[in-house]
């Protein structure tokens, strides 16, 4: 696959899933277009990986952990606060995203990104392991020990 057909299939998607590891809209768009910029820039050998998809998370992943390391993320002191969040983009979300989102952000980013990589990217076991740089034990143990912590967070229907 090309790295335009790529972007144009999979770009909406990677973008929820910054979302979903804790970015603003905003910034996740940035997000994604930094790290798609990576990847062009190796396109050849992203597209000759097992696994591109895994390749383009863990780039995903290890440019927002870059991002969160920096001192100064752009916020800017105010003498008046809005009376409560704008959360207009999530009103259309006809699956619960606020909640889910809310959920999320409760959790440790390790566990976070275990679980969005897994259950919201679809990616397998060993791909979440080759995007999180970490053993597929590893992510089998951190996925339990999210959704253990995870299931107090979400209200039964």
């Amino acid at each position: 696959m090309d790295f335009t057909s790529y972007v144009a299939a999979r770009r909406t998607r990677l973008v929820r899933t910054a979302v979903l590891l804790g970015c603003p809209q905003a910034d996740a768009e940035d997000l994604v277009q930094t790290a798609l910029l990576k990847c062009y820039r190796s396109w050849r050998r992203v597209a000759r990986a097992d696994h591109p998809d895994a390749y383009v998370h863990r780039v995903l992943v290890t440019t927002l952990t870059d991002a969160r390391a920096r001192r100064w993320n752009g916020e800017l002191p105010t003498d008046t606060l809005p009376d409560h969040a704008d959360d207009r983009a999530d009103h259309a979300d006809p699956t619960g995203g606020i909640a889910v989102r809310r959920a999320l952000a409760d959790l440790s980013a390790e566990h976070r990104e275990v679980l969005v990589l897994r259950f919201y990217a679809d990616l397998s076991e060993r791909d979440t392991a080759r995007a999180l740089g970490v053993a597929p034990g590893t992510v089998k143990s951190r996925t339990s020990r999210a959704l253990s912590a995870l299931a107090p967070l979400v209200e039964a229907p």
